[in-house]
């Protein structure tokens, strides 16, 4: 078949339904919204996570102490440890683990802390490793040394 300007649109919508026609699920038509369970948070303007389709989407988390407006003493390297274990909390509550972790975005209130959290994040996540960006604020909740949020592909069984 010769594909033209003219014949491309009909093209792309039979790509479209080959997989419907062939039985293959559709993805949500919206996303799943989904609150903390964490009495602390509960009142917060955001889902502790999202789900669309296969993705995961976490929310920032920070060092603090589950149930409590507190970081976890002890600087940058509890924090840290905290975080991601706060983290694996989210993504457990919602069928997914560390390993399903696609993308993670560090947020650094000091860039000189990047090779104390590189130390933790290695004791929490192995080869392959998630693709990551990391950025310097000027500011995080509650004065923290780092903020965590991920993507995890976590599929849905189906139905």
């Amino acid at each position: 078949m010769i594909i033209d300007r003219r014949t491309l649109p009909g093209v792309l919508f039979a790509a479209l339904l080959t997989p419907l026609a062939a039985g293959a699920a559709t993805p949500p038509a919206h996303a799943e919204f989904y609150p903390s369970s964490d009495p602390a948070l509960k009142a917060l303007p955001f889902s502790e996570a999202v789900r669309a389709g296969d993705l995961l989407f976490v929310s920032g988390q920070i060092g603090s102490v589950p149930g409590k407006m507190a970081l976890v003493p002890g600087g940058i390297t509890a924090e840290a440890g905290r975080a991601i274990e706060n983290v694996r909390s989210v993504l457990q509550r919602h069928g997914a683990t560390l390993r399903d972790v696609v993308k993670c975005t560090a947020f650094l209130a000091d860039m000189k802390d990047w090779p104390a959290f590189n130390g933790v994040y290695r004791q929490y996540f192995k080869a392959p490793f998630p693709a990551r960006s990391a950025t310097g604020a000027t500011g995080l909740a509650l004065g923290a040394r780092v903020e965590l949020e991920c993507i995890a592909y976590a599929p849905v069984a189906p139905r």
